[in-house]
């Protein structure tokens, strides 16, 4: 008989064990689900506004990835100087609100010393902002990997930015985060990247959508093997129709999206599940107010 391969090994064990993990039984009621949405489905809202809108809808959290378009937080008029910052962080706890996640625009795959300093500059930028307001994570990711560059090396750059960035963070109670995202989506990778970077403040954004458009994977298979790393979601779905993706609501779309919420959630997890809703990105998809509430609506039946 051929012995199999590792891999078949690895993939044959991850299965099994996913089938058994979404067989269990789990109590919804003992569960309560943290909700976060992030800013990227609101551009044209002031910070007020947003404040306002999460509290009518019941969630605890926010996620920021720019305010009026101005996607350098540190650049916000929310943050510009202390006193600015102190006035936010006393409407967030007035409206028993956290920050829960700070999207920066850092990238970490180019190569390029210029751009590649530019880039980590802006994630450490975040980083003293996020320890400033006690938000416990800040997003960095990949994009599309450069055609002219070898995929390992492309891998081995953004495994060095996340351990450079996680040493700019120690002892400020800020973990940096690399989002699934562009590229790097497919759990072999990603797994790669994580353990290449394992440091205590170094982490993974999941989301759940990036990777299962592209990949197909299932998610209990994703998560089982990733689940160490996994810090923060964002969650949102999509039609695939003609080979695009369509942004739609939850529920109502192709992505297994509730796998991936029941799988998190049968593991106890305690992070925020995060509605990015990319409205900046794609103006025709669906107004903020209608898309935001209706995910805490959604949750909130499922879990019921």
């Amino acid at each position: 008989m051929k012995q199999s391969s590792r891999r078949e090994f690895l993939q044959s064990s991850a299965i099994l064990a996913a089938a058994a993990f979404a067989g269990s039984a789990f109590n919804t009621k003992s569960y309560k689900p943290l909700l976060s949405f992030s800013t990227l489905g609101c551009p044209e809202w002031t910070f007020p506004q947003i404040v306002d809108f999460a509290v009518k809808n019941n969630y605890t959290g926010l996620e920021l990835r720019g305010i009026l378009k101005q996607m350098d937080l540190t650049q916000c008029n929310e943050f510009i100087n202390k006193q600015n910052t102190q006035a936010t962080l006393k409407l967030m706890k007035e409206n028993g609100l956290h920050f829960v996640d700070l999207g920066s625009s850092c990238t970490l795959h180019f190569a390029d010393a210029t751009e590649r300093k530019k880039n980590l500059d802006e994630g450490k930028r975040f980083i003293d902002l996020a320890h400033e307001i006690k938000c416990p994570y800040v997003r960095v990711f990949p994009n599309l990997f450069p055609k002219e560059q070898e995929k390992e090396a492309t891998m081995d750059l953004i495994a060095k930015g996340l351990l450079e960035l996680g040493e700019h963070a120690n002892n400020s109670g800020v973990s940096v985060l690399i989002e699934s995202h562009g590229d790097l989506v497919h759990t072999d990778d990603l797994e790669k990247v994580m353990a290449a970077a394992e440091h205590p403040h170094v982490g993974m954004i999941w989301d759940v959508t990036n990777v299962w458009t592209i990949t197909k994977e299932p998610p209990v298979i994703l998560y089982e093997r990733l689940k160490k790393y996994i810090r923060h979601t964002h969650i949102k779905d999509a039609k695939i129709v003609d080979g695009k993706i369509n942004y739609v609501f939850l529920g109502q779309g192709d992505v297994p999206i509730f796998e991936a919420v029941d799988a998190l959630a049968k593991d106890n997890y305690k992070g925020y599940y995060s509605f990015e809703w990319e409205k900046l990105w794609h103006p025709e998809i669906a107004a903020p107010e209608l898309a935001i509430a209706d995910y805490s609506k959604t949750m909130k039946e499922h879990f019921k």
